[in-house]
């Protein structure tokens, strides 16, 4: 991760925060893995004055949401010396059943307003409003019956869990249990327990020649954490019997799709991984021909081209069934919530002509194929080749 390189993804999650929200807006929890205290909820009448809403899952499975704070406290925070354990807070979306549980916030008014202001959009746009967008998941709903598969995503780097929120929500409406992480002090704002807000300490070393690796790694670490909590035997999430073990997958955007292939080289367990839209800092050593697809725009992961030649090399590492696809006239934020958000804003941005409709309708079509595919044993002929249904999505290499 070049100075330069972090220069522009930064300028990049400005610039779709600006697109997007440019708008008028009307302790150790982790001892048992139970959500932690002061989750976020919000009232129904909240929901209903949302003024934004995500996009409906399509599934026939309702979701569940807990919130946790996780301790691992057998490393100390790489950002923070003086922190004598890494701590995660992890959003669990479950498969639940319907009619349960309290409506859920997208996120809190204290973070809604740190991204704001790092977009330089404070005092322009409502926090309050941002962080009332309207999510399908539910606190306290019902587990559905059955065991399913857990798939653990990463965000970007500065960009908070929040932002995977719709493909979470929709990946769970189709029967997978599905992990959030906000790694600390890796983002613009993250709230933990005790009314600490988290900030972004990682973002100045973050420029430094070699550090993509070094918080690729790192995240690695973390994502491996996450499961042990939510699947072993030492003190386990509450619904720890809804997740098969031997079904695991992971993903992410940005560098944290790079973390889920660094994740997939250290941890036998997981079966498959997705990288949408990100640059690798590690190679695809002894994943042992497990099943990894990486999702890209077209102006910067055609291969050959700009980031394609990093796409490149690690193509030419992997050594099990793999997917390259393009799509036409997306962004870097393309695979997360921020188009969406953009879209209900009656916004478009010129350089990023593909819509927000098309945006989370493609994310969620080729990422839940490949998971239905690799961790259910489902057929997916979607994956196979390009489609008349989808003709901005490319595969210069399969």
């Amino acid at each position: 991760m070049t100075a330069s390189r972090t220069a522009v993804r930064r300028r990049a999650l400005v610039a779709a925060l600006a697109l997007a929200l440019a708008a008028p807006a009307a302790g150790t929890a982790a001892a048992h893995a139970t959500p932690a205290s002061g989750a976020v909820r919000a009232t129904s009448a909240e929901v209903a004055a949302a003024p934004w809403r995500l996009p409906r899952p399509t599934g026939p499975y309702a979701v569940g949401r807990d919130t946790l704070h996780l301790v691992d406290k057998s490393r100390r925070d790489p950002w923070v010396p003086s922190a004598d354990a890494r701590e995660l807070m992890v959003s669990v979306y479950y498969p639940g059943r319907h009619g349960g549980g309290r409506p859920t916030a997208y996120t809190s008014e204290e973070e809604a307003r740190l991204l704001l202001e790092s977009a330089e959009l404070d005092g322009q746009v409502s926090a309050a409003a941002y962080s009332a967008t309207r999510t399908y998941a539910r606190s306290g709903a019902r587990p559905a019956p059955g065991r399913f598969p857990l798939v653990v995503l990463s965000p970007g780097f500065t960009a908070p869990r929040t932002t995977l929120t719709h493909l979470a929500e929709e990946l769970t409406s189709r029967g997978f249990v599905v992990a959030t992480v906000d790694h600390a002090y890796e983002s613009v704002g993250t709230a933990f327990p005790g009314g600490r807000i988290l900030t972004c300490r990682a973002c100045g070393p973050a420029t430094e020649p070699g550090m993509g690796k070094v918080v690729t790694e790192g995240r690695a670490k973390d994502l491996s954490y996450v499961i042990d909590r939510l699947t072993g035997d030492k003190t386990p999430w509450r619904h720890a019997r809804m997740i098969d073990s031997r079904r695991i997958g992971a993903g992410g955007h940005s560098i944290g799709g790079a973390a889920a292939l660094a994740t997939m080289t250290t941890d036998p367990r997981v079966r498959a991984g997705v990288n949408m839209d990100g640059s690798f800092h590690t190679d695809p050593a002894g994943i042992g021909g497990r099943p990894f697809l990486m999702l890209g725009t077209e102006d910067e992961h055609t291969p050959g081209r700009g980031d394609g030649v990093n796409w490149d090399r690690t193509w030419e590492g992997l050594d099990g069934w793999k997917r390259w696809l393009t799509v036409k006239g997306s962004g870097h934020f393309t695979f997360t919530d921020l188009p969406v958000l953009a879209e209900q804003a009656g916004l478009v941005d010129p350089q990023v002509p593909l819509s927000g409709e098309r945006s989370q309708q493609i994310t969620r079509a080729y990422v839940g194929a490949f998971y239905e595919k690799w961790l259910r044993g489902t057929s997916r002929p979607l994956l196979d080749g390009p489609t008349a249904g989808n003709p901005e999505v490319a595969f210069p290499r399969r």
